[in-house]
C-alpha cells in the first residue's frame, strides 16, 4: 500500500489517467458542498439588502409625508405628491415579499438540498467524497501496480545500457593504449556480459509494458465507470442550482408582479388626476374671498342684551369691576338692594368690538394662527344672586374682592366659566397649526395631531374635543379638519 500511495505522487503530466489525477473529481465533491454555502451566503445577503431597501423607502416615505402634510401645499396636487409616498411604501412591501421568499424558499431549499446530498461522517469530511475517492482508487489499483513494475523494469534496463555503454568505453580506450592482452580480454568479456545483460532487462521491461497494455483497457473501463457515477451527482447539482436561479429570478424580477405594475398604475392615475384649476378653487373658498363672512348688522339694543367677550377678554375682566346690565327684577327686596348697590361703572361699553380687544397680541397671534373666540354671558340675575349671600350688602367694595377670588378660583359652578352645550357628537379630527390652550379649560396640541371632536362648534367658534390621553377641553374649530 505504501508503495502504491508514493507512486501517487509520482505524476509525470496532467491526464486524467495518470495515477493520482482522479483527485479532482474528488474535490468536486467537496466544491459542490462549498457552492452550496456560498449559494446560501449570496441568497441570505441579497435578502437583507431587499429588507434593507425597503425599511429606507418606509422611513422616507413616513418623513415625506409629515413635511407634506404640514406643508402648505393643498388640494389635488398634495394627493398628487403624497402618491410617491404610497408607491414607497407599496414596493416597500413588495421588497419584504421579495426578502421573505428569498429566505423562506430559495435559503431553505438549498439547505435542504446540500443536507440530502451531502452527509457527514463522525470522522470528519463527507461520506460522498470517500465514496469517490474509494471507487477511483480501487479502479486504479492494478494498474496502477503494473505501472509500478514497469517503472522498475525501466530503471533497470536502463542502468544496463549504462553499465553497458561503460564497459565499450573502457575497451575502446584499452585497444588505443596497447594494453596488456590478458586485461583487453577481460575488458572484452565484460562488454559481452553487459550486453547481455541489457537485452535480458529489455526483454524483461517490454515484457512488464506488455502486461500493463494489456490491463489498460479494463483500467479505462473501470475508472469511466467511477467517474461517469459521479458525473451524474454533479449533473444533479448543476441541475438544481439552475432551477434555484431562475427561482431566485422569478422572485426578484417584480415588472413580471402585477402587484408592482398596480403600484405605477395607480401613482400615474393620482398624478394625472390633479387639477390645479380645483385646487384653486377650493383656496379661493376655504382661505380667500370665496369664505363666509358674518358682516355686522344693525342690532336693537334689549334690557337682556348679553355681553360678548372673547376668551381672552373674559379672562382679563375676571379681575375687573363688574357692570350689571339688563336689571329688569320686582320685588322690594330686590329693589332695596339694586338700589343700595354702588357698583364702580366698567369702563369698557356694554357691547365690544372684539376686534379692538388686546390689539396688540392679536396682531401678533394673526400672522400666526386663525382668530378665536369664546362666549362668556354674564346675566344681572346671576351677579345680584350671588351678591345677595354675602350678608354685608354695604360693604361692596369688599364683596367685590372676594367675588373675583371666587371667580378665579372656578368654586361652586362660577357663572363666569360656564359653556354653553353642545350636541353629543364624536369624529376624529385633525390639527391644522400648533395651538397652546390660553386657560385651563383648552386643549393644547401640535399640528397633525388626530383627536375626537366630542361636541357642535358655538356661534363663536370652538367645540369640546378629547385628546388621545383622555384629557377634555375646548380649541378652535377652525384649527382642525375632518380626519375621515
Amino acid at each position: 500500500m505504501s508503495d502504491f500511495n508514493d507512486s501517487l505522487n509520482d505524476v509525470s503530466s496532467d491526464s486524467f489517467w495518470e495515477v493520482g489525477n482522479y483527485k479532482r473529481t474528488v474535490k468536486r465533491v467537496d466544491d459542490g458542498n462549498r457552492l452550496c454555502n456560498d449559494l446560501m451566503n449570496c441568497i441570505h445577503e441579497r435578502a437583507r439588502i431587499e429588507k434593507s431597501y425597503a425599511q429606507q423607502l418606509t422611513e422616507w416615505s413616513k418623513r415625506w409625508r409629515q413635511l407634506i402634510e404640514k406643508g402648505p401645499q393643498y388640494g389635488t396636487v398634495e394627493r398628487a405628491w403624497c402618491a410617491l409616498m404610497t408607491e414607497a411604501e407599496k414596493v416597500s412591501d413588495l421588497h419584504m415579499e421579495v426578502k421573505a421568499a428569498l429566505m423562506g424558499e430559495d435559503f431553505e431549499k438549498v439547505k435542504n438540498w446540500q443536507k440530502d446530498a451531502f452527509h457527514k461522517q463522525m470522522i470528519g469530511g463527507f461520506k460522498e467524497t470517500k465514496e469517490a475517492d474509494d471507487g477511483f482508487r480501487k479502479a486504479q489499483k492494478p494498474w496502477a501496480k503494473k505501472l509500478k513494475e514497469v517503472d522498475a523494469m525501466k530503471k533497470v534496463f536502463h542502468a544496463a545500457c549504462k553499465e553497458e555503454k561503460s564497459a565499450t568505453s573502457r575497451e575502446s580506450t584499452s585497444k588505443l593504449e596497447n594494453n596488456n592482452p590478458d586485461v583487453q580480454k577481460k575488458l572484452q568479456e565484460k562488454v559481452e556480459k553487459c550486453q547481455q545483460e541489457v537485452q535480458k532487462t529489455k526483454e524483461r521491461y517490454e515484457k512488464s509494458l506488455e502486461e500493463l497494455d494489456k490491463l489498460t483497457p479494463q483500467y479505462m473501463e473501470n475508472m469511466e465507470q467511477v467517474f461517469e457515477q459521479w458525473q451524474q451527482f454533479e449533473d444533479k447539482r448543476l441541475h438544481f442550482f439552475k432551477e434555484l436561479l431562475l427561482n431566485v429570478k422569478q422572485h426578484l424580477d417584480l415588472s413580471t408582479n402585477h402587484k408592482y405594475k398596480t403600484v405605477y398604475n395607480t401613482l400615474e392615475d393620482t398624478i394625472q388626476g390633479s387639477d390645479a384649476e380645483e385646487d384653486l378653487k377650493w383656496f379661493r373658498s376655504n382661505h380667500g374671498p370665496g369664505m363666509f363672512m358674518n358682516w355686522p348688522q344693525f342690532e336693537e339694543w334689549s334690557m337682556d342684551l348679553n355681553r360678548t367677550l372673547s376668551r381672552r377678554e373674559t379672562k382679563r375682566k375676571h379681575t375687573d369691576d363688574v357692570t350689571l346690565t339688563g336689571i329688569s327684577q320686582t320685588g322690594d327686596q330686590v329693589s332695596k338692594t339694586s338700589s343700595s348697590l354702588t357698583v364702580p361703572a366698567s369702563t369698557e361699553p356694554a357691547c365690544l368690538n372684539p376686534f379692538d380687544d388686546d390689539d396688540d397680541d392679536e396682531d401678533e397671534d394673526a400672522a400666526v394662527h386663525p382668530p378665536q373666540s369664546s362666549p362668556h354671558n354674564i346675566t344681572t340675575e346671576q351677579v345680584i344672586a350671588k351678591t345677595l349671600v354675602d350678608s354685608n350688602a354695604s360693604n361692596l367694595e369688599k364683596t367685590a374682592d372676594c367675588s373675583d377670588e371666587e371667580m378665579s378660583s372656578n368654586a361652586n359652578g362660577n357663572p363666569f366659566d360656564e359653556e354653553p352645550s353642545s350636541p353629543e357628537v364624536s369624529s376624529p379630527v385633525r390639527a391644522l397649526y400648533d395651538y397652546e390652550g390660553q386657560e385651563q379649560d383648552e386643549l393644547s396640541f401640535k399640528a397633525g395631531e388626530v383627536f375626537t371632536k366630542i361636541g357642535e362648534e358655538d356661534e363663536q367658534g370652538w367645540c369640546k374635543g378629547r385628546l388621545s390621553d383622555g384629557t377634555i377641553g375646548l380649541y378652535p374649530a377652525n384649527y382642525v379638519e375632518d380626519s375621515q
